[in-house]
């Protein structure tokens, strides 16, 4: 067996133990859940998913919901970069987005013009643009749990605001006709840290 399939497979005789009560998986693709749950039931996949990072829909999203895997969506403002806060001439000199692929100059030019759109769209319909990020990624299924990080309040009040926003289906046409799929300048993360990423081979 691959190291993988015995990593999985030690978890498994762990649960099988009592030492743990379920298995997640993280930013695998398709195929490599479908083995794993051939092994033992994986209760959850944490995988990055947003409207600038839609690499769950190669196969990933339906071996879910064929295997009754739920997902915990991390990156869904893209480490702030699709927020509607997020400005070049804020950032600091330690802030590690700069490093950042889609952050870069030449990039995050192009990002923020994505950004803008949204932001048209959002106060077409009166919230913030991290609320429609946000309530874009919970409609697209209710197995879907976003994971959503804030150092201040007002920024948390700002995403648990966004449980309160539906789209209707015009609304999410407009929307991924504002940001297409592939439209992001710039892969999510470094190419060392995207050759690690079974989710992206």
């Amino acid at each position: 067996m691959s190291g993988g399939q015995c990593s999985r497979g030690a978890i498994a005789d762990m649960v099988a133990a009592g030492f743990a009560s379920h298995i997640g998986l993280y930013e695998v693709d398709a195929q490599t859940l479908r083995r794993a749950a051939a092994e033992h039931p994986i209760c959850d996949l944490q995988i990055e998913y947003s409207l600038v990072s839609r690499g769950i829909k190669d196969g990933i999203l339906q071996a879910c919901r064929e295997l009754g895997i739920g997902i915990t969506a991390y990156g869904v403002l893209s480490r702030g970069l699709i927020s509607g806060h997020w400005r070049k001439a804020g950032a600091g000199a330690k802030d590690f987005r700069t490093r950042s692929p889609r952050f870069q100059a030449g990039n995050v030019e192009r990002n923020l013009e994505l950004v803008e759109a949204l932001r048209e769209i959002a106060e077409d319909k009166g919230v913030r643009v991290a609320q429609l990020a946000i309530a874009w990624v919970m409609a697209r299924g209710e197995d879907i749990v976003p994971l959503i990080g804030a150092r201040r309040r007002d920024r948390l009040r700002e995403s648990l605001e966004a449980l309160d926003v539906r789209l209707t289906p015009e609304e999410m046409a407009r929307i991924e006709a504002a940001v297409p799929r592939g439209a992001a300048a710039g892969e999510r993360y470094a190419p060392a840290q995207m050759s690690m990423l079974d989710s992206e081979r």
